[in-house]
């Protein structure tokens, strides 16, 4: 069966790499939030246009409209084929609990939810490498606090569920890749 593998770890993980790496590897269809967004948006779908319609306005996507362009993407012929890797999405319990009624609804269930763990000041220290304007010491540390704050209780639903896998991800891209597909089984 096609994997359903949601990707989840602090900004400057490493997970981008990472998620390229499976889709090179294995054909695993990478998604993440803003691009399914657009790709609604450009599909004209009755949800796109409503979310068009507030970002455009500067609002953020609800729940309900999230949820519904995520049951449109993950019902498409290339998921249903090589699987998904989904990146920023679910970002809150709810929005965990409407992906597993979805999965359940096609005959699939989450494969499971990676985190890439790497401490604090590791990725504190490489956001600062890359010199991005946004990356002040002060946005850096807001951004990360956000992220613990929304995410520790994704974390914890995954692991209730026993879909939870913690990844190393310090070390060399291959050392961390080989980790990911030992995890997988892959």
């Amino acid at each position: 069966m096609a994997p359903r593998i949601i990707v989840l770890g602090r900004q400057g993980a490493g997970k981008g790499t990472q998620c390229a790496r499976l889709v090179s590897e294995y054909g695993i269809v990478h998604v993440s939030t803003g691009d399914m967004l657009r790709a609604a948006v450009a599909a004209e779908t009755e949800l796109g246009k409503q979310a068009e319609a507030i970002m455009k306005s500067g609002g953020l996507v609800s729940d309900e409209i999230m949820n519904g362009i995520v049951a449109e993407r993950l019902a498409a012929d290339d998921i249903m084929a090589n699987g998904v890797l989904l990146d920023g999405y679910p970002r809150t319990t709810g929005q965990a609990e409407t992906l597993e009624a979805i999965l359940a609804d096609q005959g699939v269930e989450l494969t499971a939810a990676i985190n890439i763990d790497v401490p604090l000041e590791e990725v504190t220290a490489r956001m600062m490498e890359r010199g991005r304007d946004d990356d002040t010491d002060e946005a850096i540390a807001e951004r990360l606090r956000n992220y613990e704050e929304q995410t520790a209780p994704l974390l914890e639903f995954f692991a209730e569920r026993n879909k939870l896998v913690v990844i190393d991800g310090l070390g060399a891209e291959d050392e961390v890749f080989a980790r990911v597909q030992g995890a997988l089984g892959l």
